[in-house]
């Protein structure tokens, strides 16, 4: 192992538990043990991915949080025994690793809870929240400290929480926590007053309100938290350990108002001398470890980081905080191994927390530890597998039902927690699979089969493997981006498959019946063509790969593409102006809010110029002519235009022409992302 990471691998104490090393699973949703979303049980895919990753080496796990009062059905954690008696039988095989659980047990989401466009139906239709208040009681599942507006919604406001429901969590958080101990369990971690979450919402003054013993004060907005941990403790006795989900720095301006890296702003939450007094406060009354990162859902790029944020963003707060308490700390955030080890080293941190890493590759630890880096699957920070809860102009959380419920899962690891429907399996009859196209549908497909024992032959027309990933990975910020690329070409030379560069197949049935053709040769650009002079526009993808533009650059199109070139461009210091024909930039299902809200503000606040309902009419040689949504011409002068309109699937041979011995994956069957490219690919591969 790298010796500059050696101090991640020494032994540390939470209260008298002592934690084999300093690597921490921090928690995600959809990694329980207990269920998510759904009735509580002991979930044997949960555990099955808990077990995998304590088999390699990581030291402390958290697994996904679990409400004490379940907003599906309305059960308390407590009342299912069965699953505490399930729970204590595995424990054995957790601890024969030598790692340590503790369960993250929250009070919930408060006016953070992911409204819906069927929510707000229900919510605002009498009828329907009478019929569905046994499966989903909106209103009390949304509650929060006052009156206030959701995250998410304009249509599905909070209500005030009540001082019985409050003492009815609290009591379900010292009923659940003793029962977890008595399984077997090595600790409890309380959720949250981190994130803007319904325990950090008492003690945010932005969202407190209150005039009762829950609000005003600096100890009241604290009490609710108070009181959960000497419950615990009261329950559980004092050498049972209790960590706290804790958010050092609320980063927020306002409701649905995040304040970016380095913005200069008023702090309406948490503050770093209010922080660093609860951290105290909260150490008294017993917490032994502070599980830290920063943000609210209303900025909530610093808790769930895009790529777009900085390396360890979290970092240098958490090791201010720690030098006013004598409770061990973990830091969670984009966090960098190395960074980290350092800091341990340093005395300024005891543990390193990370989250999506284990969902990209549950073996990374062990594989760092083997010196074997360039084998890990990095995670790309892009959550379209495990957080693509979005939002834009008047459409709350737009993700697919599939997702919202049960496990997390991975854009770049079709395996993850759906062990039971994808998974690799030895194909009974070898054959020969011919792919056409090198890009990541193509390496994909060949990675799978390869390991199922066929022979995947590649064959790409360009000189390199990689498809539109090399365009896509060359912006300054797509490091992990690049680092997927590398991953999959080591992966062609690992298992041997066998490449063909520089070859074009204009016809794939010259290979004939008897193996089978994979055609995975991407998507072509959308062209204007209704556009006067649109052949002056460079490709989105041309620019990516090396076509210079000018100072002034008119980015066509306000999706997820367009907006991340023109905040490339920004970076650069030039001076973009995104033209959009629909209401919202990003207007689109599964970009998760923790990054289309970064861009959106990154706009904002550097002026950023963003014409929406704008459609372009014309393209000049130094400017282009735009209508706006009631008919009128905007002109913009500009050096450059760059057109990011969308792309279309282009196979090589068409439906019409396929013989039954062809499928198609990734962009050429359907334009999407990394994860359906990826999924796609995989589950193809499995077929065969």
């Amino acid at each position: 192992m790298n010796q500059n990471l050696s101090s991640l691998m020494r032994p540390w104490k939470i209260g008298k538990c002592e934690i084999k090393n300093r690597i921490v699973m921090t928690s995600m949703g959809g990694t329980n043990l207990l269920g998510w979303m759904e009735r509580n049980h002991f979930d044997k895919e949960g555990a099955e991915f808990i077990l995998k990753v304590a088999q390699n080496n990581a030291g402390l796990l958290l697994p996904g949080c679990q409400c004490v009062y379940n907003p599906m059905y309305g059960q308390w954690l407590y009342e299912n025994r069965q699953m505490y008696r399930d729970l204590a039988d595995w424990m054995p095989k957790l601890h024969k690793t030598g790692a340590k659980l503790f369960i993250q047990l929250t009070a919930g989401f408060g006016r953070s809870f992911t409204v819906t466009p069927v929510m707000e139906k229900i919510y605002n239709n009498q009828t329907l929240r009478s019929l569905t208040k046994r499966i989903m009681d909106i209103d009390k599942i949304t509650a929060c400290p006052s009156p206030a507006p959701n995250r998410w919604s304009d249509k599905v406001p909070s209500r005030e929480m009540t001082k019985e429901e409050i003492r009815e969590m609290v009591e379900a958080f010292g009923r659940s926590a003793k029962l977890l101990m008595d399984a077997g369990v090595d600790g409890v971690e309380i959720h949250a007053v981190h994130e803007g979450y319904l325990l950090d919402q008492f003690t945010l003054p932005y969202v407190n309100r209150r005039t009762d013993e829950y609000g005003g004060s600096f100890e009241n907005r604290y009490r609710f938290a108070v009181e959960i941990v000497r419950e615990i403790k009261s329950r559980c006795g004092e050498d049972f350990p209790v960590s706290m989900r804790y958010s050092v720095i609320s980063r927020t301006k306002g409701m649905r108002q995040g304040a970016l890296p380095g913005e200069e702003y008023t702090e309406v939450g948490r503050d770093f001398e209010e922080s660093k007094k609860a951290a105290k406060y909260l150490q008294d009354a017993g917490i032994d470890m502070l599980n830290c990162d920063n943000g609210t859902y209303d900025a909530w790029y610093w808790s769930h980081p895009p790529i777009y944020m900085p390396k360890n963003c979290n970092l240098e707060d958490v090791i201010r905080l720690r030098r006013y308490i004598d409770i061990p700390v973990v830091c969670a955030g984009r966090l960098d191994p190395e960074t980290a080890a350092l800091s341990i080293d340093r005395g300024e941190l005891d543990g390193a927390g990370f989250a999506r890493q284990f969902l990209a590759d549950p073996e990374w630890v062990t594989k760092l530890m083997e010196d074997r880096e360039e084998d890990i699957r990095p995670c790309i920070l892009c959550h379209n597998g495990c957080f693509t809860m979005c939002h834009y102009k008047g459409v709350p959380n737009d993700q697919p039902l599939e997702d919202s419920l049960h496990l997390a899962r991975c854009a770049v690891n079709a395996e993850t927690m759906q062990t039971k429907k994808h998974f690799i399996k030895e194909s009974r009859r070898k054959k020969t699979i011919h792919i056409v196209g090198g890009g990541i549908a193509g390496m994909e497909t060949a990675r799978v089969c390869k390991l199922r024992g066929h022979n995947p032959i590649i064959y790409e027309k360009g000189d390199a493997l990689g498809g539109t990933l090399i365009a896509a990975s060359s912006e300054s910020y797509k490091d992990k981006l690049r680092d997927l690329l590398k991953w999959y070409r080591r992966q062609m030379e690992v298992l041997g498959v066998e490449v063909h560069l520089n070859t074009e197949i204009d016809d794939p049935r010259k290979f004939g019946r008897k193996s089978d053709i994979i055609i995975a040769t991407g998507a072509r650009p959308r062209i204007l063509t209704q556009v006067t002079g649109h052949e002056k526009m460079t490709e989105a993808c041309d620019y990516l790969n090396g076509t210079l533009v000018g100072d002034r650059v008119a980015v066509i199109g306000g999706g997820l593409t367009g907006c991340e070139i023109a905040y490339e461009l920004a970076l650069k210091g030039r001076h973009p102006v995104i033209v959009e024909m629909k209401d919202d930039l990003i207007s689109q299902p599964g970009v998760c809010l923790a990054n289309s809200s970064y861009l959106r503000e990154y706009f904002a606040l550097h002026s950023v110029p963003v014409y929406l309902e704008t459609s372009l009419k014309e393209v000049g040689d130094d400017f282009i002519v735009c209508t706006d949504r009631d008919g009128k011409e905007i002109r913009l002068d500009c050096d450059s235009v760059i057109c990011s309109a969308g792309y279309i699937a282009d196979p090589v041979i068409k439906e019409n022409d396929r013989t039954s011995n062809m499928d198609y994956v990734g962009d050429c069957w359907k334009v999407g992302n990394l994860r359906t490219v990826i999924w796609r690919a995989y589950e193809v591969a499995m077929r065969l």
